[in-house]
């Protein structure tokens, strides 16, 4: 039997945070992964879910300029060729960020599937593999809704939608977050026609209000079909056509597509872990509980990432499992902090946000003030012709501390972080107003923004604190 200092169960980011912060500290390592290095993000997510989106938009504004005068052709797609070059992403990105880092920092990876026998084993291939400390990062699946008939019908999910081998004709979207409105407008430029059913009022639920509000135009401004309100009560196949049944304002409509993609939420991968030998115990929703320095129930087992957080993000997992390893391993007691957590939506024009929302600020009883801009009023917006943005800020109406930016703008996944640092070091707008930024930038929106508090930015002059 092996024994390590730390085993982790899993191979993405948490994982390998995990095992990275275990080898800084000259402690054997262990890694038991069942399926690809890189987890969900670099195989099956982030990485290549954003190249699709890419190439989409390239096509897209290959026959759309912005600029008046500008007119090219109508350009051509071949899909094979961009699933192609997509999977050459995907392995190089495995490859040098994930398989190369095991060997070279001397980590034990131990492939197959890993359970807890006892509290201090697991049980792998057929071995015993002992460790003093344990980390769980197994991360999440995407969960499908039981809705009556739609076990009887193919579905794609955020796995296999990025695995066609051609675009659909039309497609049919249950989920307005951030995968359900990343996969309506890639598919749409691909030549999909996309319908896209929402249960709640609006898209991006958890998201400010306002966004929501005007990013829903723009998207049926381009061509796909939004319909909120929707609860979905029976999916059928009728040949190669899945037709889906929905509630909307107490009347049932039905909506036909070739394909039919499901976008509402993960389910942890936690069921078969043998968690229960260990001591560990879970939610009814399969997450496990941690405490706020990522411990188990377990003192000697500690989860990470999907499995476990509130918060789904490759960033969170990786610097969860981080902390976990440290304080693990150390004895250590940090903790994660979950308010200057950045996250966008990466639909064009993109969604960014961190800290808290107006509402959520209310909410926990918090005074704030808020204002908002359209990015009309940015210069470098206004001359790129990019003008379908907006801008919140969230303040405390007390200490004029920033508390949450929001962000809808092309390239708010770059903007947010000037954002992110305001918010995390408590920035106050009268620190970021006398803050210099380089002209013409979008990036000027957060100080723009930041100066409507006491002035009228539609009549200010360039560059003007």
């Amino acid at each position: 039997m092996r024994q390590f200092d730390l085993v982790i169960l899993g191979g993405g980011s948490g994982a390998f945070a995990a095992a990275i912060k275990a080898r800084e500290l000259n402690q054997s390592v262990a890694l038991i992964e069942r399926d690809r290095l890189g987890g969900t993000c670099v195989n099956r997510g982030c990485v290549p879910s954003k190249n699709l989106l890419k190439a989409g938009e390239d096509f897209y504004y290959h026959r759309r300029s912005h600029f008046p005068g500008i007119h090219h052709g109508e350009g051509r797609f071949y899909f094979e060729e961009v699933m192609a070059q997509k999977r050459q992403v995907v392995q190089k990105e495995q490859k040098g960020k994930y398989a190369d880092v095991i060997s070279h920092l001397g980590i034990t990876s131990i492939p197959g599937m890993g359970r807890f026998v006892s509290d201090r084993e697991i049980g792998v291939n057929g071995e015993r593999v002992a460790g003093e400390k344990f980390i769980v990062a197994t991360g999440a699946k995407p969960a499908i809704p039981p809705i009556p008939g739609i076990e009887a019908v193919d579905v794609l999910t955020s796995t296999t939608a990025l695995e066609l081998e051609s675009p659909p004709e039309s497609m049919i979207i249950l989920g307005g977050g951030f995968v359900g409105l990343e996969f309506a407008q890639m598919y749409h430029r691909f030549g999909s026609r996309v319908i896209l059913l929402e249960m709640k009022p609006r898209i991006l639920a958890e998201q400010e209000e306002s966004i929501s509000e005007r990013l829903t135009p723009y998207l049926k401004e381009e061509g796909i079909d939004i319909v909120t309100g929707a609860k979905a009560t029976r999916v059928q196949g009728r040949g190669r056509m899945k037709i889906i049944t929905a509630e909307i304002d107490g009347k049932e409509r039905t909506f036909e597509g070739e394909a039919l993609l499901v976008g509402v939420g993960i389910t942890p991968n936690s069921r078969e872990l043998g968690l229960d030998k260990a001591g560990v115990e879970v939610t009814q929703k399969g997450y496990i509980q941690v405490d706020d320095e990522m411990r188990t129930t377990n003192e000697n087992i500690y989860a990470v990432g999907d499995v476990a957080s509130k918060i789904a993000l490759e960033t969170v997992a990786a610097a969860q499992g981080s902390i976990a390893a440290e304080n693990a391993l150390t004895g250590s007691h940090h903790t994660f902090d979950y308010l200057s957590v950045p996250s966008a939506v990466f639909t064009h024009p993109e969604v960014a946000s961190v800290g808290l929302t107006e509402r959520k600020a209310e909410e926990i009883g918090i005074a704030c003030s808020c204002r908002s801009l359209e990015f009309k009023v940015v210069p470098k917006a206004d001359l790129i012709h990019e003008t379908k943005g907006y801008i919140k800020m969230v303040i405390e109406a007390k200490t004029e501390r920033v508390i949450g930016v929001h962000i809808l703008a092309s390239g708010a996944a770059d903007l947010i972080h000037a954002a992110v640092m305001a918010v995390k070091f408590k920035h106050t707008i009268r620190e970021i107003r006398s803050t210099l930024f380089v002209f013409p930038t979008l990036s000027e929106s957060i100080k723009l923004v930041a100066q409507s508090f006491t002035k009228d930015v539609a009549n200010l002059s360039c560059c003007i604190e």
